[in-house]
């Protein structure tokens, strides 16, 4: 029996509507462009169009529905009564046209991201994995001259060697932002060539096994101003406290809040402007949130971020990032790649 639509089945009274892809995924194994699973008490059936349906048919322990490639007006065709759906997935437009037949729809928000939050051992593993390529392309990258080459030709290479450790493919876009760019967190890759005294960010994370992985690490090319070579030595202070800060029981804004301190009580007050943290897991940015307005309650299992950071305009940026589950006593690291201060060429 599927432990997983078990759980889901714990926590709702009547049939339930799940048409986020990767909750469909995660509750059946069903990988698609367009699909949904209807959870109920006696039986799971999966709906998709002709595309999946030989995928479809060998599913075990779910029937699979052959509908159209308009799901949703299928959906609505085909289903009717009390069912409970997904409202921070489904848009305006979807209500709609579910609710063009005889459906009676009821929203509910975040059942199967929760049960997602909480990663079994197998889960771990392939994150695990994930993060073990990630540290091996860091690693690689490094050996490498990065003065003269472009934010976007660092990107690529980081790329290439995710392929070349194993990795299925990315688990985001990489961001390498070098010299003022790097006051941008999420910045696009561009055509700057890295120069002498450049701090340069690469924030990268790895695919595997329906995993993701994320770690930032801040390199510098050369040497440092005083002012960047402070703004590293403080993040790297305020990355470690928020390590301890992570266990269970521990609010999201609370873990957030210790590191936090630890960079406001400076010059660089409000320079950290982003959360602590995120949850990772089939998708790189998923619950639990460790930010200030966050109100989830971390808890063993969860697998989340964990990266302060310092954005200077016009001058350059450090942000360092571990990946990190949290354990029955705390935390434990994914992400082994060193922290300290690395000179690149």
């Amino acid at each position: 029996m599927n432990a997983r639509i078990e759980k889901l089945r714990g926590l709702v009274d009547g049939p339930m509507l799940v048409t986020n892809l990767v909750n469909v995924r995660y509750l059946t194994g069903f990988a698609s462009s367009n699909a949904a699973v209807l959870v109920e008490p006696d039986r799971v059936r999966v709906f998709a169009d002709f595309r999946y349906a030989e995928q479809g048919r060998g599913l075990v322990g779910a029937e699979f529905v052959e509908v159209s490639r308009n799901l949703l007006v299928s959906l609505a065709q085909t289903l009717s009564g009390r069912v409970l759906f997904e409202a921070d997935h489904v848009t305006y437009a979807g209500w709609e046209t579910l609710g063009s037949g005889e459906l009676e729809l009821e929203p509910t928000t975040g059942l199967v991201v929760g049960l997602r939050a909480v990663k079994e051992p197998e889960e771990l593993d392939a994150i695990g994995r994930a993060a073990a390529i990630t540290d091996r392309c860091y690693e690689r990258l490094t050996e490498e001259p990065f003065v003269g080459r472009t934010e976007r030709e660092l990107a690529w290479r980081m790329e290439q060697l995710m392929h070349e450790e194993g990795a299925d493919g990315l688990a985001f876009p990489v961001i390498v932002a070098g010299g003022p760019n790097a006051a941008n967190p999420h910045t696009v890759p561009g055509d700057r060539p890295i120069q002498h005294g450049d701090t340069v960010i690469v924030d990268s994370g790895a695919s595997f096994g329906g995993y993701c992985s994320d770690c930032t690490r801040t390199f510098v090319a050369g040497e440092l101003s005083d002012r960047l070579s402070d703004a590293y030595e403080l993040v790297h202070e305020a990355q470690l406290a928020g390590l301890q800060a992570v266990a269970p029981g521990v609010e999201g804004k609370a873990a957030d809040a210790m590191p936090r301190r630890i960079i406001d009580a400076t010059e660089f007050e409000g320079t950290f402007g982003h959360g602590l943290g995120h949850g990772v897991g089939m998708e790189v940015h998923e619950a639990p949130t460790v930010r200030p307005e966050s109100t989830d309650v971390l808890a063993a299992g969860n697998v989340v971020s964990v990266e302060p950071g310092i954005y200077l305009p016009g001058e350059g940026g450090v942000r360092i990032e571990d990946l990190v589950v949290v354990t029955e006593d705390g935390c434990e690291r994914l992400s082994h790649f060193p922290k300290e201060l690395r000179q690149v060429g």
